[in-house]
């Protein structure tokens, strides 16, 4: 029996229009966003010198600025990759009575406005509950408060990242484990939680980044009180309230470069190493 002749490829032009337009318009209307972005990089940039940088990292206030950025964002990050875990897993996994609006509540914090978060925040320590708490741990206008705003904002997108990661892993092989004697909690460590590294690192990213550039609940709940609960932010909002544009400049462009350097390094290194594979 004689095999049939391979198809000849239509030529060019009884193929219908070229794609060559839409391609086109695909990429003017996406360089417009990515233009805009580059722009305001280096507008900033063109305000300022490397003078006003060395004069901000001379600062003193700037200084402490820094360093509460960089503690208060990892420890936000440590709690809100350990709160999302297990409600991730739990929303991915399984189905129960109210699981729509316990879905609802979780995307609150992202939906609304900053501001709002901060004030929720700070009407919830004048309640008898609230006040119950400050008696053991100072926390509103305190760094506790800090660490408080950056995490009722940050936790939630460390949960839709994990949620999302967690419904990616084929629940089959977590099946099979419980079929050979596994517990559900050694199922989760043993097979499910190696198979989610890409995720956490993602969700523990993500949350950094939103706690670095949270502005609004700490200007609320925290204030923005020099050597005590500033953070670069608010060291934005200070120095441009006293008309220290420079300065103002020079820090907004040390969070840019700040939060470039750990999505470039944790997206590339840290999940290449943890993949052991190239990205």
């Amino acid at each position: 029996m004689s095999q049939p002749s391979p198809a000849i490829p239509a030529p060019a032009s009884a193929r219908g229009p070229s794609d060559a337009p839409f391609y086109i318009a695909l990429i003017v209307i996406g360089s417009l966003y990515v233009f805009l972005i580059l722009a305001m990089l280096v507008a900033d940039a063109s305000f300022t010198s490397p003078k006003h940088f060395w004069q901000a990292l001379q600062s003193r206030e700037i200084r402490y600025a820094i360093k509460l950025s960089l503690i208060s964002c990892s420890l936000t990050t440590l709690l809100s990759v350990w709160v999302a875990v297990p409600i991730g897993y739990l929303l991915s996994r399984f189905q129960f009575r109210g699981k729509v609006l316990l879905d609802a509540i979780l995307d609150i914090p992202i939906v609304l406005p900053p501001l709002v978060i901060g004030l929720s925040l700070l009407i919830l320590f004048q309640t008898p509950l609230g006040k119950a708490v400050e008696k053991v741990l100072p926390v509103t206008y305190e760094i506790p408060s800090v660490i408080l705003a950056q995490f009722s904002v940050a936790c939630a997108f460390a949960v839709r990242t994990l949620r999302a990661t967690f419904e990616q892993i084929n629940p089959r092989q977590e099946q099979v484990a419980l079929t050979l004697g596994c517990r559900r909690s050694q199922a989760f460590w043993l097979v499910v939680f190696p198979e989610a590294r890409r995720g956490l690192i993602t969700a523990a990213t993500l949350a950094w980044a939103r706690s670095l550039g949270e502005f609004g609940p700490i200007l609320i709940f925290s204030g923005a009180t020099r050597m005590r609960t500033e953070v670069l932010p608010t060291s934005v909002f200070l120095e441009l309230s006293v008309g220290n544009i420079e300065a103002a400049v020079a820090v907004s462009l040390l969070m840019v470069i700040a939060a470039v350097l750990v999505l470039v390094v944790i997206r590339v290194f840290g999940l290449e190493k943890t993949l052991g594979r190239p990205l």
